[in-house]
């Protein structure tokens, strides 16, 4: 039975529209739903090119852990995927969704993560540190920010004379290239689980 899959961003959503894109015609899961903090997210933009309905919460709305549960099932989803999604997730979300929500961080986690820790803060953080490589964490989420369970990691070289922005789209290049494939490794893995 096909999986679904609920996107959390809060931004432009390249890394949604990338996800959204490679699961298209998939038989084993499709993303089902779109969800975003912020009406003027880009992200919606894309989701409606792309044929995906998407949602705009609000900050009270997406706090409500039981009340996201509730919604996630209405919808019919089995995991969720953060990309670029800037709120904490909510305690009774994480209990109906455990080891169901996937998040990926443009860093190598343990180190530039935590709150406030996000896009180009995170890359200026790395070459401001003198770091010799970054790349992508991607783990499942837990109460805290950045601290879930690793899953993947995938790295880069950093070069002294790379620029935030050198970093940042270095760092772009692995989350388009290995997201897609980690969270359909989890929902394949997640079947055999079940079986």
């Amino acid at each position: 039975m096909q999986k679904n899959i609920a996107i959390f961003a809060s931004g432009s959503g390249t890394n949604a529209e990338n996800i959204i894109r490679h699961f298209q015609g998939n038989e084993s899961a499709r993303v089902a739903l779109v969800v975003s903090n912020k009406p003027d997210a880009f992200v919606l933009v894309r989701a409606e090119k792309l044929g995906v309905p998407s949602l705009t919460l609000t900050r009270d709305e997406l706090a409500d852990g039981d009340g996201m549960a509730d919604l996630m099932r209405r919808h019919g989803i089995d995991f969720i995927v953060l990309a670029g999604y800037l709120l904490r997730v909510p305690e009774g979300l994480l209990r109906a969704y455990p080891h169901r929500i996937v998040n990926i961080h443009p860093a190598l986690l343990p180190r530039h993560g935590g709150k406030g820790m996000y896009g180009d803060r995170v890359h200026r953080a790395v070459v401001e540190a003198g770091e010799r490589e970054s790349g992508i964490t991607i783990h499942y989420i837990d109460e805290h920010y950045d601290e879930g369970t690793t899953l993947f990691q995938a790295k880069c070289p950093v070069t002294p004379d790379d620029t935030p922005d050198d970093v940042a789209r270095k760092v772009h290049e692995l989350e388009y290239r290995y997201y897609p494939e980690v969270i359909e490794r989890l929902l394949r893995e997640g079947e055999n689980a079940a079986e």
